[in-house]
């Protein structure tokens, strides 16, 4: 794992934030790919996930999740993902991470 260390001058450079899902749909086309709509400090903005074959939309409206606020804009599937949601993985696919109580949206992850 060492071979991967980032130095915190570079952690410091992400913005992770707490998001509220106010929409989700699945991504036409794709099995796997989600679009949220995320509250973020008052404002709007859309994420394009790959979590679609464990998670059901419907049951993501309302949950809070960790994003990374400040990535580069990505275009999938035509769609411009604006930010990166965090999520543990392993073989029983992505589990997303998310605050132990309410917090609210915008809230910095230090």
């Amino acid at each position: 794992m060492e071979e991967n260390i980032v130095g915190f001058e570079d952690f410091k450079k992400l913005d992770l934030r707490v998001a509220r899902v106010t929409l989700a749909e699945r991504v036409a086309g794709s099995d796997k790919l989600l679009r949220l709509e995320v509250e973020l400090d008052g404002g709007k903005r859309q994420i394009i996930a790959g979590i679609g074959k464990v998670y059901e939309p419907e049951l993501l409206v309302g949950r809070e999740i960790i994003i990374v606020a400040n990535l580069e804009p990505r275009k999938l599937m035509g769609l411009e993902s604006q930010g990166m949601l965090l999520a543990a993985s392993d073989e029983g696919g992505p589990s997303l991470l998310t605050p132990d109580r309410t917090v609210v949206p915008g809230s910095k992850i230090s």
